[in-house]
């Protein structure tokens, strides 16, 4: 239709999270016209962290119908879905779950990761991570088929879930969710001699399409339930990450969104695949022909929100901003060690200089988290991938200036802030493509600066050496490659 990117239509963006289902009604223009969510509750025991799929269902239905109300429904062109990466189930052959879903942080695989790895090893390294973790869909699968009897079962992403009552029937995944699952992105099928070995039975995987693709419509009773008018079509959507990226814009070579919650997530946009000999970066496939290389920290915001719970966050960044200090405390969120830019299981957090009283290591992770970031830019301009391009920052982290400026500061780089960054935002863009919209386009029209942040170029002067001690310390505890630190340290030295 002509009017995609015209105040007259509606594009609506459906996000399943952690802790909620949430569903977004965008113009064309990118004005924001309603936006619901619900709760979802989970279980956790140990490393194991299910959710009820049906919850997924009821929760995300709800939230459109909110979302929805006093909006015409001849408005609405289009709708697409991301969820978390790697959430999992087994349904029956009317889309009936016959497991929990096992989420993105489930661990309960570790003991068949070795075998997945053994077995995939030359595909894994041809796609560029090099092996999979514990985490990850392939090995939680092998888990389901040892550990309960459905002959009959298909592999649900959670996306699938989803999408396919919305449809009324079984549509097609998308390679984004399918990436963990081990789907060869590169000759686009799934690497049927590998997952035979592993024993994953022929026909239990979806069919798998680019993101961006109409997959279907939406059936009578999915209408009914949601309020979405019948055959509004479906968009393959992408996981959480990559739908904030498109949320952010940043979808040219060398763009990159840097997503700053309880943890640190870069995604970025490459011409060519990225691989990483040190395995910490991987690449989803982007709606058109380029890549999205990216990485996720266990670094960010979740180290204040342990170290300083309840506090008055705004009052205590005053108070922060006022000492200049410029000791750094490394900012990891929990006890799992990091992942991104180096990986090291048994990481623990350490501070560089003197800190005195809250204020003080308060600043203290502001200011690890940035030079955690700059590290992060290096290693991926280390490892060939393009880092040049605009950078946007979202997630909670970047509600907070001060640290939005001294992130830009310790870059020594311009960084632009979108009005409406999240995931169901960009799966709002993305939907807007099936109107005949270039997603392109889309995002350029569709995505709002809320401001743009210059560095303070004699700021960035003061902090380069102590980001260049922070990157030593690292270096002389055994957690980053010489080879990295060098780069590093070259790259502040241009």
């Amino acid at each position: 239709m002509p009017d995609a990117l015209t105040p007259d239509a509606v594009h609506l963006g459906l996000d399943l999270g952690t802790q909620s289902a949430r569903a977004v009604a965008v113009d064309g223009t990118g004005r924001l016209l309603a936006a619901a969510s619900r709760p979802l509750t989970g279980r956790r025991d140990g490393v194991r962290h299910e959710q009820d799929p049906e919850q997924w269902w009821s929760a995300l239905a709800g939230a459109c119908r909110e979302a929805l109300a006093g909006i015409a429904p001849d408005r609405v062109r289009g709708l697409a879905v991301d969820a978390t990466s790697g959430t999992v189930l087994l349904a029956d052959e009317r889309g009936r779950r016959l497991t929990p879903g096992l989420m993105y942080d489930d661990g309960r695989a570790r003991a068949y990761t070795p075998r997945v790895n053994k077995a995939g090893e030359e595909v894994w390294r041809e796609l560029g991570y090099r092996t999979m973790q514990p985490s990850w869909a392939l090995p939680k699968l092998l888990w389901l088929l040892d550990n309960t009897d459905f002959p009959d079962a298909r592999l649900l992403h959670q996306a699938d879930l989803i999408t396919w009552r919305l449809a009324g029937h079984q549509v097609a995944s998308d390679t984004s969710h399918a990436l963990k699952t081990g789907y060869h992105l590169i000759q686009e099928r799934w690497p049927d001699a590998e997952l035979a070995r592993l024993g994953v039975p022929a026909g239990l995987l979806p069919d798998v399409v680019r993101p961006g693709n109409v997959i279907g419509t939406v059936c009578a009773d999915a209408a009914t339930a949601t309020a979405i008018p019948a055959g509004t079509p479906i968009v393959a959507g992408m996981t959480d990450g990559c739908a904030a990226q498109i949320g952010a814009g940043a979808l040219t070579p060398g763009a990159w969104n840097s997503v700053l919650g309880t943890t640190l997530v870069l995604k970025g946009v490459s011409p060519h695949l990225v691989r990483d000999p040190g395995g910490v970066v991987y690449c989803h496939r982007g709606p058109g022909g380029n890549w999205l290389p990216g990485g996720a920290s266990s670094s960010g915001a979740g180290a204040i929100a342990r170290r300083f719970p309840g506090a008055d966050l705004e009052a205590l960044t005053a108070e922060a901003a006022a000492t200049g200090s410029t000791a750094v405390a490394y900012p990891l969120a929990g006890a799992g060690g990091e992942r991104f830019p180096f990986r090291a299981p048994d990481a623990t957090s350490f501070v560089l200089g003197d800190v005195r009283g809250d204020a003080e290591e308060f600043h203290a992770l502001l200011l690890g988290t940035a030079c955690v970031e700059r590290l992060c830019f290096d290693h991926l301009d280390h490892i060939g991938a393009p880092v040049d391009g605009p950078l946007t920052l979202t997630g909670g982290g970047a509600r907070n200036r001060y640290w939005s400026q001294l992130r830009a500061d310790v870059l020594g780089r311009t960084v632009t802030l979108p009005e409406h960054a999240e995931s169901a935002t960009g799966m709002a863009v993305l939907a807007a493509t099936a109107s005949g919209a270039p997603l392109e386009e889309a995002a350029a029209t569709m995505v709002r600066v809320r401001e743009e942040l210059a560095p303070d170029l004699s700021r960035t002067a003061r902090l380069t050496p102590v980001y260049l001690d922070f990157v030593d310390e690292l270096t002389r505890l055994g957690r980053l490659e010489p080879a990295v630190a060098a780069h590093a340290r070259g790259k502040a030295e241009q």
